[in-house]
């Protein structure tokens, strides 16, 4: 049986949970509190994962970390349905992508979406508190929150945040010259480890970041969208503007 703790809102847990998708895997989903429950720094928790942040798959017993690295797992421990070129050469341009897209637009997004839904929760709190309570006892994202501050990013961390996904962006859409997907004619790992920062994106109202800009791009989205597996990994509820209210990306002082 294969275990996912993950959180609906969650990037990293939305593309472990596209992958067991189109894969057809059947999982028993725990989800996390990330907010006031703070259940991802649950002692029970990082002992399944020290990092302290989510997902983390549990198959027969064993824990699997890194939502990328949980993607490359599933395909290889469950071939039937393969998001794994054959070829080598394509198999490394699929990692080279993944690489890229970990170091660059999933450390990005999470810039607009905290200061856009997230800093509700920290309301009240001064710097000093804010750090004791909220930074400080996160084993790897410590830095990040000491970083945004409970007043969150300024104006030129949104702005170096958004440079970077218009990056990404421009990026895909020469890559799609080629053919529908990321790697051609190949639908990957790569396809499904982008698709949640482009849903993201969309939810806080950035579409126009490709959107007449980037036809190729938009043209992908509306593909990934329309494949069966999609909407199950993406069910209501998994989405910020669901259930936050969203404001805008910088305050104006």
């Amino acid at each position: 049986m294969l275990v996912l703790y993950n959180a609906p809102h969650s990037t990293c847990s939305q593309k472990v949970r596209l992958c067991l998708a189109e894969k057809q895997l059947p999982f028993e989903e725990i989800k996390l509190d990330l907010g006031a429950g703070k259940d991802h720094l649950k002692p029970d928790y990082l002992k399944l994962n020290p990092n302290g942040v989510v997902p983390t798959l549990v198959d027969d017993g064993k824990p699997i970390t890194d939502s990328s690295v949980i993607c490359e797992y599933l395909d290889e421990r469950y071939p039937a349905t393969r998001l794994t070129p054959d070829d080598l050469v394509e198999r490394a341009r699929m990692r080279a992508w993944m690489r890229f897209l970990e170091e660059v637009p999933t450390s990005a997004v999470r810039v607009p979406s905290f200061n856009m839904a997230f800093l509700p929760r920290f309301a009240g709190l001064d710097r000093d508190s804010f750090l004791r309570e909220e930074a400080d006892i996160r084993p790897l994202r410590k830095h990040f929150y000491r970083r945004m501050g409970p007043t969150g990013f300024k104006r030129e961390d949104v702005e170096a945040s958004l440079e970077q996904l218009r990056n990404t962006w421009t990026r895909m859409e020469k890559a799609l010259a080629d053919g529908p997907w990321l790697l051609g004619a190949n639908y990957s790992l790569a396809d499904i480890v982008v698709a949640p920062l482009i849903d993201r994106m969309a939810d806080l109202g950035f579409a126009e970041t490709w959107e007449g800009q980037h036809p190729r791009v938009t043209d992908w989205y509306a593909r990934m969208r329309a494949r069966p597996a999609y909407g199950q990994a993406f069910y209501p509820g998994s989405r910020l503007s669901e259930f936050m209210p969203l404001t805008a990306a910088v305050k104006e002082t």
